[in-house]
């Protein structure tokens, strides 16, 4: 069975559906809170692959505002120089393009928040995880912050009319969504009554963004459970040849 360090950065983004779906692929969850003062291990050698979700801090926050982010950098940095399975999801993503040498920036168009769509590239295709998945699949935003440049060598998945830098990949196993694919309804209503910037940016009240959501998480389901298994499938390879 594949065992996953799972990073929750803040007790407002938990595993949720996507943990149910590691879970019901065969993986292991090690949650880690780290926001509520769970520990980090120093490295990645008794786990098998790595998940970092998201949350309200910034990937531009300094140690003495988010000191929580700075255990999650330095397991990201790990991942990335191992090349070990890795899947960082909106806050995640962003880190783990800053320890990759990318860049993080407030978004220059503001906000980009609700039930969306994303646009599969065309290296997406050749990409064991990515590569099955529809062309312009259902994802849910919810980010202040943008992705401006991808890490040296990082393989462009998908992008979004309005931010490009959606999905990436680094070296071989390590992911970087900034969208969400794990939330549940009741975690987008919870967002969209703490996030009331965000919501003001949208063109929909949040009774409209909820709405849309709750419309949409059938679709993203039917899209990214397979696609959860099919990291946790890279996961369980990975483990093995490093047997």
């Amino acid at each position: 069975m594949a065992r996953l360090l799972v990073v929750v950065v803040h007790e407002t983004d938990p595993p949720a559906r996507l943990g149910d779906w590691l879970r019901a692929a065969g993986a292991e969850l090690d949650e880690r809170r780290v926001h509520e003062g769970d520990p980090l291990p120093q490295t990645l050698e008794e786990h098998d692959g790595l998940v970092v979700l998201g949350g309200p801090q910034s990937a531009l926050d300094d140690e003495q505002t988010s000191p929580e982010l700075v255990g999650v950098r330095e397991l990201l940095r790990q991942a990335l120089a191992a090349d070990f399975p890795t899947l960082a999801v909106c806050l995640g993503a962003q880190l783990l393009a800053q320890v990759g040498g990318g860049n993080v920036r407030a978004g220059i168009d503001g906000p980009e928040v609700g039930a969306l769509l994303v646009a599969k590239r065309d290296a997406a295709d050749a990409d064991p995880v990515f590569g099955p998945l529809p062309l312009s699949p259902d994802v849910m935003q919810f980010h202040h912050d943008e992705i401006s440049e991808l890490p040296s060598g990082a393989t462009l998945l998908a992008s979004s009319p309005m931010y490009v830098n959606q999905a990436f990949r680094v070296g071989r196993h390590v992911y970087g969504l900034q969208f969400h694919i794990e939330t549940t309804p009741e975690i987008i209503h919870e967002w969209a009554e703490r996030d009331v910037v965000g919501v003001a940016a949208s063109p929909y009240d949040r009774e409209t963004i909820c709405l849309l959501s709750d419309e949409a998480h059938p679709h993203i389901e039917e899209v990214w459970a397979p696609f959860a298994a099919r990291f946790a499938d890279l996961v369980r390879a990975c483990a093995r040849q490093a047997a």
